[in-house]
């Protein structure tokens, strides 16, 4: 049982980490629309996932004028399922409703009665969404996912007509199901332009209960090893963490493959030249789409997930070193849409 000493404490550190985090809108006061979200562990600044939820909550903030007041919470690497349970618990307590849950972790081990569900349950007006995950099965709760499968397998032709070694590599965060999605559709793109090409596989960490998408070290290691092992390009799946793998291409005159953003555009310039493309998904429009959703008290409870087809993925040409290849990667981007390729989701 919590005690309201620990939660009072909890609630003012929340607090004070939101107001010191660069790029919140925050307002107070009004009757109108309160935004919560809760970020994955890493937070802002992780080039990536987090930024772009970030980003979909300031641009409903600033184009729907119902919204009075959002506030974003950080999360902690190796934290419980309670401390996140606490985080949409408090949200939903001060009356932001929305609440958005940034990461598959926020289902927890058990999607019946992890944080999300549990704080569902206590709240059962509030309307949440949780991206990166399809299991959590509430009334007054959207699972926003993507077909990572399908970007990933434009990225996969990418690297394998682009690799100056013959070889390509792969480092993901955990071996969790949403990163098997990425692996599986990676492949199977490097082996649709060659059919007996090495993928070499990696991971930052293996417990899959405590997955890192922040620690730089052991992705730039892993990485190097990867590089060390004849990969000429390799494909990081590992959040803010995957900013290792790009130094470990640095470092070893090799190329790298970016998620989530645009990582050319998001990382410091010397890191620029290794990044031939980037697997864009787009979190920030799925975080959009909701708010104005629930705006409009058009909220849908269940799955809503974003594909090729409506654009929810994509392919970034930024640096220009994808340029001579887009024709073919359009092509079986066609292709997966007509259903004419279909893409696995399990390596």
């Amino acid at each position: 049982m919590r005690t309201r000493n620990r939660r009072a404490a909890w609630w003012a550190a929340a607090l004070s980490v939101v107001l010191a985090v660069p790029g919140v809108v925050a307002a107070c006061g009004g009757s109108g629309l309160k935004v919560g979200l809760a970020y994955s562990a890493g937070g802002p600044g992780d080039h990536g996932f987090n930024d772009l939820a970030l980003d979909g909550l300031n641009r409903a903030k600033a184009e729907l004028g119902s919204i009075t007041s959002i506030r974003a919470l950080t999360a902690r690497a190796n934290e419980s399922e309670d401390d996140q349970y606490d985080r949409l618990s408090l949200l939903c307590e001060a009356g932001y409703n929305p609440v958005i849950a940034v990461g598959f972790s926020y289902a927890g081990s058990n999607p019946a009665t992890g944080p999300l569900a549990r704080a569902a349950k206590d709240c059962p007006s509030t309307k949440f969404a949780i991206i990166d995950d399809d299991s959590v099965a509430q009334d007054n709760v959207a699972d926003l996912v993507f077909a990572n499968e399908q970007g990933a397998y434009l990225v996969g032709v990418a690297a394998a007509l682009k690799t100056s070694t013959g070889a390509v590599g792969f480092v993901g965060a955990c071996p969790v199901p949403v990163i098997q999605e990425f692996l599986a559709g990676y492949q199977a793109g490097v082996h649709s332009v060659r059919a007996d090409m090495a993928v070499y596989v990696g991971y930052v960490g293996s417990d899959a209960a405590h997955c890192d998408f922040t620690d730089t070290a052991p992705a730039q290691s892993v990485a190097a090893d990867l590089y060390a092992q004849g990969a000429g390009v390799v494909f990081q799946v590992a959040g803010g963490a995957g900013i290792g793998v790009f130094r470990a291409a640095l470092a070893s005159g090799n190329k790298a493959i970016g998620v989530d953003a645009d990582q050319y555009e998001t990382v410091s310039e010397s890191l620029r030249p290794v990044i031939l493309t980037s697997m864009i998904k787009r979190v920030d429009v799925a975080v959009y789409d909701f708010i104005k959703t629930v705006a409009a008290h058009r909220f849908r409870s269940g799955v809503r997930r974003y594909d090729l087809a409506d654009d929810g993925l994509s392919y970034a040409t930024s640096g220009g070193q994808i340029n001579d290849i887009t024709a073919r990667l359009d092509e079986d981007r066609k292709k997966i849409v007509a259903g004419q390729i279909v893409v696995p989701t399990v390596p």
